[in-house]
Formats: structure tokens, sequence, C-alpha cells
């Protein structure tokens, strides 16, 4: 299965300059910290007591994935709380091609939050993340693609060898960019916002 909403020309690597100008960093936009979890009410728990974020938005995910060149459907439970100007994201994996975050956690099966991903926001238009993706450097290949509806694109970079983490990049329309402001929980200062 390809996604032609990633990009109908990626190829990764092809492309250093678009339209004469230079793109911006590859990690310009980082928003979001994200750790893989074997138990998200335990994980969420901690978060609580340790670091007082009392509150995240949690959903059930189920979609069409394609993992290392494999395609199918990916199930994953997450939680989501934004912390000042960082996103803080909890995902435990439920099956399915899940293997990109449950390869991540202990093999002896103790709990453990494990850092798995750090997210850059791609901002503007389609045309925008089309310039993007086609500008991510050859020594970041696409390990995951998501298809998580039209008003958002995803894919996951494995950037291990160099950051230690997998680097998501994620674009969303406007109209999904304030539907999730309006359902995550901020906290600025260690309050909460009301939204």
């Amino acid at each position: 299965m390809r996604f032609g909403r990633v990009s109908q020309n990626f190829r990764p690597g092809d492309v250093r300059v678009i339209g004469g100008v230079m793109p911006g960093p590859c990690l310009g936009g980082l928003m979001q910290i994200a750790w893989v979890t074997p138990d998200i009410e335990k994980s969420l728990k901690q978060f609580d007591e340790t670091y007082r974020i009392p509150e995240f938005y949690r959903m059930t995910v189920d979609f069409p994935a394609e993992v290392l060149g494999r395609s199918g459907k990916m199930q994953l439970h997450v939680a989501l709380a934004n912390v000042d100007n960082v996103q803080f994201e909890l995902i435990e994996p439920l099956g399915g091609l899940d293997g990109l975050f449950r390869d991540a956690l202990p093999a002896d099966g103790r709990h453990a939050n494990v850092l798995h991903h750090v997210c850059v926001k791609v901002e503007g238009t389609l045309a925008d993340w089309d310039n993007h993706v086609a500008a991510l450097p050859a020594e970041s290949p696409v390990v995951f693609v998501g298809d998580v509806g039209s008003d958002v694109r995803v894919l996951y970079t494995d950037d291990r060898d160099r950051l230690g983490v997998y680097v998501e990049h994620i674009w969303r329309s406007p109209a999904a960019e304030a539907a999730m402001a309006s359902v995550v929980p901020s906290y600025i200062g260690g309050r909460p916002v009301a939204f």
C-alpha cells in the first residue's frame, strides 16, 4: 500500500533545494516528546504523581499504516498533554503493525516509560508538507507512514543513530489543529489552562 497523501513523488533524499529556497532546519517546529509504555494506566498515574500532570486527553486509534515496507493496520492507545510549550505523549501499542513502538519496550516485560520519539510539526499548507517531506535527508529514512485522515499527514524517520530517537513529522489542517487544541489539556507554569 502506498500512501499518496504523504507526497506524490516522495523519495527520501531526492531534493535539497525547493523552488530555489533551502528549506528550514529539519528539527524546526519541534513540539512533542513521546514515550512508549506497556501499561498506559500505570504511566498516567506516574505522570500525575511524579510530574504533576493530572490530566491527559486519551484516545484509541486504529488506522492503516505502512511500517518498514509492510502494510496493514496499527492500533495504539495514546494520551496527550501540553506542558508549557511542549506536548507530552504516552503510547501503549495495542496490536497490528505496532512493532515500531512495541519493540522499544523492555523484553523482560517490566514497566518502563521508554523515550521513543520527538515530533516536528510542519506549519502551513499541504504544499509546505510536501516540500518538507521532499527535503528530508537521506540519512533519515522514512520507516512509518500513517493514514490518519484527510486533515492530517504523519510519518516517522529513523534518526536513532544521530538523535537516539525516531522523529515524527506531522501536518494538520487548521480545522484538525483547532480540534486537537480544544481537547488536549494544557498546563502553563504548572497551572491548568482553560480551553
